[in-house]
């Protein structure tokens, strides 16, 4: 689905550091739930998401909860203690190392993205920028048009890895879009990763170090990385029938935008942090990514921050993100309102009217 997108007014580029609107100090956050009612919940909700393995992870007020369970025989090493693939959630870790960058003032985000991968390249009348790519707006589609060629022998498997990082910077050279830049939103992996590929040229460093750097250690991420380990560190991922595993995901050219695997507990690290910036040394860039920079939709009802959906609630903005690989699930949200952020993951692929997302939201939004 394509939108024309209307840019926040209040604030006309989406790395500022300054609070989102509205939002110069959090709510305080209401009293932590009854722990034995969440955990009673949180239960309910492992068993209505219908996975071999599902880990709920919920930080709120300070205090974590995890319950782990699934339809499949516990592995040696406790669910809670392996790493997930979270597919397109890692756009959440791109954007926040992207705004890092920029608040050190190594990029701006208006660079052409051509000239990164290609400097001696003569500029276009409307080039499709860092910020275009990181905010859907870059007038690419969702994959490369040659994608399903080449990835169709893969196809059950892993098509994202017969896709490297060098044919998905060729193909975005030689690609016209449709749409000028900033006119249309228009969700992409293609164009997040080709942003991968600009800010790792950009700056003569490899993305796995650059969100090494930028991100992991400045969070404290040490079960986070972007490639997959074996048994005893990462989760298998399963097929839609939940019992046939399949092989670890591997993202190709497709790094930056979903190739982050992280224990359930990291990833509540990764959220606090966005609860609760100034306690970070990348506060400025936490901040930065919950700024809104444009709406989109009837009634412009869609709003989006750098790396984050955002929908209204009764008590204040809440932040998500969700992402799905070739066998498992991830959503990551949070709320400043009630200083809560959940982590939910689990190993079967997607399928028509899947529970997964729909109960993790939920879970979140207090439905």
């Amino acid at each position: 689905m394509t939108a024309r997108p209307t840019p926040m007014a209040a604030r006309p580029t989406p790395w500022p550091g300054a609070p989102a609107d509205g939002e110069s100090a959090p709510a305080r956050p209401v009293p932590a739930a009854d722990e034995g009612a969440l955990r009673a919940r949180l239960a309910e909700a492992v068993e209505a998401c219908d996975a071999p393995d599902v880990v709920l992870a919920v930080t709120r007020d300070g205090r974590r909860t995890l319950h782990s369970g699934g339809t499949a025989k516990p592995p040696d090493v406790p669910r809670e203690d392996l790493r997930y693939e979270i597919g397109s959630a890692s756009k959440t870790f791109a954007a926040l190392l992207l705004a890092r960058l920029i608040r050190r003032g190594v990029l701006t985000g208006a660079e052409p993205a051509a000239a990164c991968l290609d400097p001696g390249r003569p500029p276009d009348r409307h080039p499709v920028t860092l910020a275009h790519l990181i905010t859907h707006t870059s007038g690419l589609p969702a994959l490369p048009a040659d994608f399903l060629r080449l990835g169709l022998p893969a196809w059950r498997t892993n098509p994202y890895a017969r896709y490297p990082a060098e044919r998905l910077t060729e193909t975005f050279l030689n690609h016209r879009p449709r749409h000028r830049p900033g006119t249309r939103w228009h969700y992409s992996n293609y164009g997040v990763s080709v942003l991968g590929n600009a800010v790792a040229a950009a700056t003569r460093t490899s993305w796995e170090d650059l969100v090494d750097g930028q991100v992991l250690r400045a969070l404290g991420l040490s079960g986070t990385a972007l490639r997959a380990e074996g048994p005893g560190t990462d989760a298998a991922g399963h097929r839609k029938d939940g019992r046939t595993p399949v092989p670890a995901f591997d993202a190709g050219g497709f790094r930056a935008a979903g190739a982050v695997r992280s224990t359930p507990n990291d990833l509540l690290t990764f959220l606090e942090a966005h609860l609760d910036p100034a306690r970070s040394p990348a506060a400025g860039a936490l901040r930065a990514v919950r700024v809104p920079v444009l709406r989109r939709g009837a009634g412009h009802r869609h709003v989006h921050t750098v790396g984050w959906f955002r929908h209204p609630t009764e008590g204040g903005p809440m932040y998500f993100h969700s992402g799905a690989t070739l066998g498992q699930q991830a959503f990551l949200g949070f709320r400043p309102d009630t200083g809560t952020a959940l982590a939910a993951v689990c190993t079967r692929r997607f399928r028509a009217r899947d529970p997964f997302i729909a109960t993790a939201y939920a879970l979140l939004a207090g439905e």
